[in-house]
């Protein structure tokens, strides 16, 4: 075939033709492709680059910023007061290879996750990666397929391609040999072949595949919250620090040098640029440690909004219960022969070149009969739920015959369905084979099938199961069952793994369409059978209309839409490849009670970042206060950066990492901002007016030379305590090692204040008693207004 054979929409019936496509391009073809640029190479990354990680980190506003102090206090003042610029160097340093690690642990998941077509070369059907596809090669396609590039279809058996996620339409769309099919869609039912006609970026969603699959940090309520945060204190922060450094010259006492040392040592802590770095160090590490379970975060977020989830949606097959299925037994209907029934299933086994679990177990344990030629096949679509096959019999006759649900194909009241149901009591699946009266293309071929036989089949149970859900009703998150099986088999299942509340089943046929009286029912109930996947997708918007955070698992391609539209969409490793491309998290070891290793992961994340947030806002108000202070009252400011720098790396530094890292089951709350604020914003304002008081006082005892040291030591022992004291409510509940950390951290100034040669590197030494006892005084009061005043916003302004 020449290249300007490729993509002509010649007719693949065409005798011409159709060799050609059967075998698909040589080896010859394929290369001559590949040198002439025709390869579907779009560049699909899991992670920025290194370059861009280092901008990333490097680059900031606040970087800037304290870049330039950094530069100033190298030049005026001793290498211990820019002891904070070598602190920031480390903190971005450490952001980098954090992320780093993370972009290394995600490029080899999706390596691991990333889906290999099949295609026809040679005559034989070989998986090849996304970006080897080349113009013209005739790609195999299956139930949970997804189109990778643009092509003319080729072969078509049932083939039924669902284009939703690019035209809106949910309705399957039936393909024949010629018709167009989109990068982007996914197959539904039957299975075929097409031509790729587009590779690369000419293909019809390649951009938007490049920039779904692209690791990105998107919006999130967290990371949106922090840079509110962040604005605000950087409009506070420019008039205050003009103040200052107006103020300082003015009263410069001591020297140039020394008043542009302690301008310098009032704005830098107004700065809270360690909360951005452990926000995305805190995301890092949540990465690495869930990719070390093989669980792929396709997006950071989903960490944090797995977190939030109060409400999960689990698909049974594959979820619940494994793939695989066993025959338990088949009983004749209405005078069948068994050795007849025995063939029959045999043959619809053989029919499906893609056989579902269901259809699998039958063609497991019934081998296909001789002479049987199956004319006509009807693949099993999740919307009718049931397949089909006509065949010509070793006896020459024709027959057509339906394999699915039995209350779909038969009306209520049949006597067939007459043991179902204590079949499904048992949590067994039940399968209906019935003769079609009509042809498989008639639309209502289900009506006057005449039934044969049940095969009752058996599902395998996950292990891990019953401990996972558990562990959802112990977190406060509750799980719903939604599958398109017999609504009591179902509710068999989920009892069987003690899932509340599953002994009351509802049959989707019967929820109302309305979306509030839907989500009425949806609160009610916690088993939900015989759901289509349209009703999928309605349920988790009704969910959402009620205010829950919803997170959908499944793996089959009638689950795509539900998880698309959830909060978050989770998807089984081994799922079609539709569904792991929706979704925002992939459990590439298919095991369910990965799950339960996300949601702690993301409540630990969220949890502990807006409890560290507390103890960095908390700095930057006070910071703020004691600047606004010191303008008015036109004094030196109290500190230099020297003593700043000791108090943030043991009241807030160290005690953040730790407390960032820890272990945190509580579930993620709405309103980030205001619910930091509402402690940071009086705490921070206690400990300026108390620190200065202080300061103030000791202006009044000092005099002479040293009077300054002296008056910046006793300050510096007030904040120090209130701090602590800041951490000490942070930390709790308190635990060994919180204690100990608290601890050590006292200890640890202790230190500075013993050891002479840290006291003369860090300019604190404590003159007479009065003072610093009167230091202590203050910091103990401070303590208990902190107390006090904390309790009455935690009931003034309830979470």
């Amino acid at each position: 075939m020449t290249h300007s054979d490729v993509g002509t929409g010649l007719d693949p019936g065409h005798p011409e033709a159709r060799p050609d496509r059967a075998k698909g391009l040589t080896g010859a073809e394929v290369a001559e492709r590949v040198a002439r640029g025709e390869v579907n190479d779009v560049p699909v990354r899991s992670s920025r680059s290194l370059p861009e990680i280092v901008r990333a980190n490097v680059f900031t506003r606040f970087n800037a910023i304290i870049g330039v102090l950094w530069l100033i206090m190298l030049c005026v003042a001793p290498i211990q007061d820019s002891l904070f610029g070598f602190v920031i160097l480390a903190n971005t340093a450490i952001g980098i290879i954090q992320e780093w690690r993370a972009k290394q642990t995600l490029d080899s998941l999706a390596v691991i996750g990333e889906a290999r077509p099949t295609v026809r070369r040679d005559g034989a059907a070989v998986q090849v990666a996304t970006a080897e596809i080349v113009l013209g090669d005739l790609i195999e396609t299956g139930p949970g397929d997804k189109i990778v590039v643009d092509g003319t279809c080729a072969e078509a058996d049932g083939l039924e391609i669902d284009e939703s996620l690019l035209t809106g339409e949910a309705d399957p769309v039936v393909k024949r040999p010629g018709d167009p099919v989109m990068s982007g869609s996914f197959v539904v039912a039957g299975g075929g072949a097409f031509t790729a006609t587009k590779v690369g970026r000419e293909a019809y969603a390649a951009q938007l595949a490049e920039e779904a699959s692209r690791f990105t940090l998107v919006h999130s309520e967290l990371r949106s919250g922090i840079s509110t945060i962040l604005k605000y204190v950087q409009w506070m922060m420019i008039p205050t620090a003009i103040g200052l450094v107006i103020s300082q010259l003015v009263v410069k006492e001591h020297g140039f040098k020394d008043s542009v040392a302690r301008t310098v040592g009032g704005i830098v802590p107004m700065v809270p640029e360690g909360l951005v770095l452990l926000t995305s160090v805190a995301f890092a590490i949540g990465v690495i440690r869930l990719g070390r379970q093989q669980c792929l975060v396709q997006e950071l977020p989903a960490i944090e909004g797995l977190a939030r989830v109060d409400t999960v949606c689990l698909d049974k097959t594959g979820t619940l219960t494994e793939g695989g299925m066993d025959v338990a037994e088949v009983r004749p209907l209405g005078g069948a022969g068994e050795s007849r029934v025995r063939d029959v299933l045999g043959a619809l086994g053989a029919s499906d070149p893609r056989p579902n679990a269901s259809l699998q177990a039958v063609i497991d344990a019934h081998p296909q009969p001789a002479g049987w030629r199956c004319t006509q096949a009807l693949p099993f679509s999740s919307a009718r739920k049931y397949s089909g096959a006509a065949f010509r019999e070793s006896d020459g006759s024709e027959s057509a015959w339906l394999l699915g649900a039995p209350d779909v194909l038969l009306p209520d009241g049949d006597p067939a369905l007459g043991g179902i149901e204590e079949l499904n009591e048992r949590g067994l699946r039940v399968l209906l084979l019935a003769r079609a009266a009509t042809g498989l293309e008639d639309p209502q071929a289900a009506q006057g099938a005449e039934p044969a036989a049940l095969v009752v089949l058996e599902q395998r149970l996950r292990p891990d199961a019953a401990d996972t859900l558990r562990y959802f009703a112990e977190q406060d998150v509750r799980a719903k069952v939604v599958s398109g099986d017999n609504a009591v088999s179902v509710g068999a299942v989920a009892a069987k793994l003690g899932l509340p509340g599953a002994e009351h089943t509802v049959d989707a046929r019967a929820l109302p369409t309305d979306r509030s009286e839907m989500a009425d029912a949806l609160d009610a109930g916690a088993v939900f059978g015989r759901v289509t996947p349209q009703q999928k997708r309605d349920m988790v918007g009704a969910l959402q209309s009620h205010g829950h955070t919803v997170a959908m698992t499944g793996d089959g391609v009638n689950d795509v839409l539900a998880l698309k539209d959830a909060d978050i969409g989770v998807s089984m490793g081994s799922g079609s490849e539709a569904t792991r491309a929706v979704a925002q998290i992939v459990l590439l070891n298919n095991s369910f009670a990965t799950l339960p290793s996300v949601v702690a992961e993301g409540r630990r994340v969220i949890g502990n970042i807006t409890r560290v947030a507390t103890l960095f806002l908390v700095k930057t108000v006070y910071s703020v206060i004691l600047a606004l202070l010191v303008v008015c009252c036109q004094v030196e400011y109290p500190f230099l950066p020297r003593h700043l720098t000791l108090l943030s790396t043991l009241t807030i530094g160290v005690p953040a990492f730790f407390l960032a890292l820890a272990p945190n089951k509580e579930r993620a709350k709405p309103h980030f901002v205001k619910r930091v604020m509402r402690y940071a914003v009086p705490g921070g304002a206690v400990a300026g007016i108390a620190t200065f008081a202080m300061y103030m006082i000791a202006r009044h005892v000092y005099a002479g030379a040293g009077a300054l040291d002296a008056e910046t030591s006793s300050a510096t022992l007030t904040l120090f305590l209130i701090s602590m004291w800041v951490l000490a409510i942070v930390a709790r509940p308190y635990t060994w090692w919180r204690v100990a950390l608290v601890a050590a951290m006292g200890l640890a100034f202790l230190l500075v204040l013993a050891v002479p040669w840290l006291q003369d590197f860090f300019a604190l030494k404590l003159v007479g008693t009065a003072m610093p006892w009167t230091a202590v005084g203050v910091a103990a009061v401070a303590a208990v207004v902190l107390e006090l005043l904390w309790k009455w916003v935690g009931r003034r302004f309830p979470d």
